[in-house]
């Protein structure tokens, strides 16, 4: 990041709904880089609080992740400022793609990983690192029915928008986005669509089994491995619980569910 000021801007722009975010508040703050979030309104309380303790300013604009993105291509049009795309950034790719350098060396024999897809970089990362170290490792991706856009752009072979309603932040987009839908569309081995309610029981899964506590993206990696088991069943497979900021409300409503003891842990 400390090319910015040889290309004339004056910091550095993004929109999210609160992991991307407070990724790029975090390396601005690091750097001594103005950074500016925008995030939509009544986004999760716990990321907005995080993005803020890093001291970048938090704009909170549109009800939806693709609204907020308009907002801030609003904004770059009258700042000097470096827009960093949640999606469409190769140099994000990249950055994310040391997280599955760091999965094959911890781990070189896995057969599969399950990933949550929402913006789609993530996806792009793990089919770049892993396809080139394995080809015949298995990629599954998982997103809400309820924000389904990424699973019908794969489904179709085309970008393609859906309505956007999950809870589930992390996954919370209405559009498939180019840059990564073009990386990963044709090396998912199958795409999985979740309940909101099965988001939730992910969570509760994911903390009872693990002890970790995920928000709604990264506990659809365990409620998916859980309807994926037919086929994953002797196979060495990665989960990968992409964030940990959920509200207090979602995880109470995720520990309280009539099915979370006797529909999974029992088994």
């Amino acid at each position: 990041m400390h090319h910015l000021k040889s290309v004339g801007t004056d910091g550095v722009i993004t929109f999210s709904t609160g992991n991307h975010g407070l990724s790029v508040a975090t390396s601005a703050s690091m750097f001594g880089i103005n950074a500016t979030i925008v995030v939509p309104e009544n986004n999760n309380k716990s990321k907005n609080r995080k993005i803020r303790e890093t001291g970048v300013e938090l704009i909170e604009a549109g009800k939806t992740f693709e609204e907020a993105s308009k907002f801030v291509e609003q904004i770059v049009e009258d700042k000097s400022l470096y827009y960093v795309h949640p999606a469409n950034e190769p140099h994000l790719i990249n950055g994310v793609g040391t997280e599955f350098l760091e999965i094959m060396e911890k781990l070189p024999d896995i057969d599969a990983l399950i990933i949550p897809i929402g913006a789609g970089s993530e996806a792009a990362a793990a089919v770049t690192v892993l396809k080139t170290i394995n080809p015949s490792i298995k990629i599954y991706a998982v997103q809400a029915e309820s924000s389904p856009a990424a699973y019908l752009s794969w489904k179709s072979g085309v970008i393609t928008s859906a309505d956007n309603t999950t809870f589930a932040g992390g996954f919370a987009t209405g559009i498939g986005y180019e840059t990564p839908f073009e990386i990963y569309k044709d090396h998912l081995e199958d795409f999985v669509l979740l309940s909101e309610e099965e988001i939730y029981q992910g969570i509760a899964l994911a903390g009872y089994y693990t002890q970790n506590l995920v928000e709604g993206a990264g506990g659809s990696t365990i409620a998916a491995a859980i309807k994926l088991k037919e086929k994953l069943k002797g196979k060495k497979v990665v989960l990968q619980f992409s964030g940990c900021n959920e509200s207090s409300e979602v995880i109470r409503e995720s520990y309280v569910l009539p099915n979370f003891k006797t529909g999974y842990h029992e088994e």
